[in-house]
């Protein structure tokens, strides 16, 4: 079977690809953006509802349950109908629940909202991918999947950033107004660029000769495939325990103030962009991407030991979060390309929809974990928790790196 890494993508001028690469960074952005519309509202939330921590993580789980079926689900519509329109419409719903979060009388009202803006969250990788892979020339696909993991942490970076000082001057419904607004404005632009995004029509003789060969769901029997849904299950369980609780364990545990603290993620998640700008250069050798894995990671489980482990000054703590970001996001594009190379052609859009999947499930899983650990006041065991995950994570990189075929790794390099 061929695959999409082994397919040449023809060069196209810098400036289009430039253009490609950052409309869609900017959609991603708003993505990853409302994935933390709420955890940085707890605090208002926990008050306004009455609800625990547990309660509250439950509402992060919704999201990412609905946002894995959708996931999966989105794979298989950009390969039937394209990806631009699946892209607009995520777009629109994640406006239309930030504007349903803001309105919300009750709890049961917001977690309804989580599960409408699981299902706009659910199509971006999917639609992301297939757009970058089959529009980005080849040579660029490196600094393009760096770009897509930094255009989704500055998303990250900028939710606290933008929703926690919104709230302390105004109101946390406020927040999520500007939120819904946000979401809008991103639309109106891709709208606007809309042609830039547009995909020639598929080679329906070379789809067919495919058809001949497998079936459709043939790419599932691919045990490549679900190690690297195993790898984004891991990476998911790390990346949420740190959005959610990590920088409020580190402050019980070290004793941090609480405005330090809640600077620690906005600080994480703009060197981890950072990170990944160098990582965008190490996938230059498609053959070290197990290896730049497990050493961005490696650092990463070291600050974790150390943070649960050690009497860390609170001075220092927004420092090893520096640090882990730094790490862990130089080892994101080399993430993406070991997924590529286990793509067989004319999957990309199915593929990156189960694969991706599983960061969603991650994430539906772990704030509920971790949030029991939170009630509890076990604080030293969210990071022993994270520090697992990541070893867990270093692990099924180098499995997928053994279970690839031959042929595939040959067609990538």
């Amino acid at each position: 079977m061929n695959t999409s890494a082994g397919a040449s993508i023809p060069t196209t001028p810098l400036r289009q690809d430039v253009s490609v690469i950052g409309l869609v960074g900017l959609g991603h952005m708003i993505s990853h953006y409302s994935q933390l519309m709420l955890a940085p509202l707890f605090p208002w939330l926990k008050d306004e509802f009455n609800a625990s921590y547990t309660e509250l993580g439950i509402l992060i789980s919704l999201f990412f349950a609905v946002s894995c079926i959708m996931q999966a689900a989105s794979g298989f519509l950009v390969d039937r109908f394209g990806a631009r329109p699946i892209l607009l419409a995520g777009l629109a719903v994640l406006g239309l629940a930030a504007f349903g979060f803001a309105v919300s009388p009750s709890y049961w009202v917001l977690a309804f909202f989580s599960v409408i803006a699981g299902v706009g969250n659910g199509v971006f990788h999917p639609v992301d991918f297939t757009l970058m892979n089959r529009k980005v020339s080849a040579s660029r696909l490196g600094h393009a999947y760096s770009a897509h993991s930094i255009s989704g942490s500055l998303g990250w970076a900028l939710a606290p950033a933008m929703l926690v000082p919104l709230a302390i001057l105004f109101s946390w419904r406020v927040a999520l107004m500007c939120a819904g607004v946000l979401a809008f404005v991103v639309l109106a632009v891709l709208w606007a660029q809309r042609d830039r995004l547009s995909l020639p029509e598929p080679d329906r003789s070379a789809q067919m000769a495919v058809a001949t060969q497998e079936h459709s769901m043939a790419f599932l029997r691919l045990p490549e495939v679900w190690m690297c849904f195993a790898f984004f299950f891991f990476y998911a369980v790390v990346l949420s325990v740190t959005q959610v609780y990590a920088p409020e364990a580190a402050r019980q545990l070290h004793g941090v103030p609480v405005a330090m603290a809640a600077m620690c993620l906005t600080v994480f998640m703009v060197c981890s962009a950072g990170g990944m700008v160098l990582g965008g250069f190490l996938v230059a050798n498609p053959r070290n991407c197990e290896k730049v894995v497990a050493v961005g990671l490696g650092v990463s489980v070291v600050l974790a030991l150390v943070m649960a482990l050690a009497p860390v000054p609170a001075m220092l703590v927004p420092v090893l979060f520096a640090v882990m970001g730094f790490s862990t996001g130089s080892s994101s594009p080399s993430r993406d390309l070991l997924v590529k190379r286990s793509t067989p052609e004319g999957s990309t859009g199915r593929v990156y929809g189960v694969v991706y999947s599983g960061l969603d499930i991650g994430q539906a899983v772990a704030p509920i974990a971790f949030g029991a650990l939170m009630d509890r006041q076990q604080y030293q065991g969210i990071w022993l928790g994270m520090a697992l995950a990541m070893c867990l994570l270093i692990a099924s990189a180098f499995n997928v790196g053994r279970m690839r075929r031959p042929g595939l790794a040959g067609a990538s390099a």
